[in-house]
């Protein structure tokens, strides 16, 4: 494979890789995450650091305390240098988060420094570092889970959740 070719495979195995760590973090779904992370991996949040472990513990079940996650990705900028890469990607992260009974709406914009180390032709995370470009509490959330803008859902599995989202049967085939 030529050199050229080689980083257009690289680059998109890397974004990849990130794509799957979001819908595995927004699923609390274990086995996607740990298909994005070495086992020696660190990482630091700010508000939370350390070892991989920790990470999944802290991810996987998640909070309960905050009932919807939506991690959307924009460009990464990708560095390629031998089995190494640094990357940097644009996150908004939206939370429904459940303080004291109330459901409220924010919304997180940063960026994610990743450096990702390639073995065996996988590309995986082995440092994270979260940057916080800006913050948003949107207040008290809107109900929406029986429709949205004044049109009811014909079913329940519009509504995206942490724990059993219809995505998950859906990709396993078991939907309609």
């Amino acid at each position: 494979m030529d050199a050229e070719f080689q980083a257009v495979v690289d680059h998109h195995a890397i974004r990849a890789c990130l794509a799957r760590l979001a819908r595995g973090e927004d699923r609390r779904d274990a086995t996607l995450i740990r298909q994005c992370w070495w086992p020696q991996a660190r990482f630091d949040y700010g508000v939370y650091s350390g070892d991989f472990e920790a990470y999944l513990a802290w991810v996987v079940p998640g909070a309960e305390a905050i009932a919807n996650t939506q991690h959307l990705l924009d460009q990464s900028h990708v560095e390629i240098e031998g089995d190494q890469a640094r990357a940097e990607t644009h996150v908004l992260s939206y939370h429904r988060v459940i303080i004291e009974g109330e459901a409220r709406d924010t919304c997180i914009g940063g960026r994610y420094l990743d450096l990702l180390a390639k073995r065996e032709g996988v590309w995986r995370i082995a440092e994270r570092t979260m940057l916080y470009d800006w913050e948003q509490d949107w207040g008290a959330a809107a109900d929406w889970t029986s429709g949205v803008m004044g049109y009811p859902f014909t079913a329940g599995h519009f509504t995206g959740r942490a724990h059993g989202d219809f995505s998950l049967a859906w990709f396993a085939g078991k939907s309609a």
